[in-house]
């Protein structure tokens, strides 16, 4: 499905009743359809729900979740809140960067993973903490990130 066909944008926005304050929504879905938010389909969105473009970009660049650039199928995301901070994330996070090849707001180059850090996810007990999707990964270290991403390259954990 082309990203500039109109129909299942429409379809998406016509779901929520095209009504402007449901907009994190339509974005939600859209992202979820095609990986990001391209130019067009927020040019379309715009379109349809009568809101200035300016409005709608400002909405789509504040939250961290919306991504106006493709990334990768698998979002992985770590934790940098100070209880992971002070429990090592740092390294972690340099570790997760060396085995992708990528670095913090980057996809790999096959569009696998997609690297983001977070200032929280709410497990600060189990710190540093590393998701991949939406499964959590705690008490992470750089030795468990490499084990981890080998597991689940291999379809053994989150898939």
């Amino acid at each position: 499905m082309s990203e500039r066909d109109t129909s299942k944008i429409d379809s998406i926005i016509d779901q929520y009743g095209a009504d402007k304050e449901l907009l994190t929504s339509i974005f939600d879905e859209i992202q979820n359809e095609y990986g990001y938010l391209s130019r067009f389909a927020l040019t379309r969105v715009s379109e349809r729900l009568g809101v200035p473009e300016g409005q709608i970009y400002a909405v789509a660049t504040f939250y961290k979740a919306f991504s106006l650039t493709p990334r990768g199928r698998h979002q992985i995301r770590v934790c940098l809140g100070t209880a992971c901070h002070v429990r090592g994330a740092e390294a972690v996070l340099r570790r997760v960067e060396r085995e992708l090849g990528i670095e913090d707001g980057e996809s790999t180059g096959d569009m696998e993973y997609a690297l983001e850090t977070v200032n929280c996810l709410g497990a600060c007990a189990l710190g540093p903490v590393v998701t991949i999707d939406d499964q959590y990964y705690g008490e992470m270290t750089p030795a468990k990130v490499a084990e981890l991403l080998e597991k689940h390259r291999a379809g053994e954990v989150g898939k």
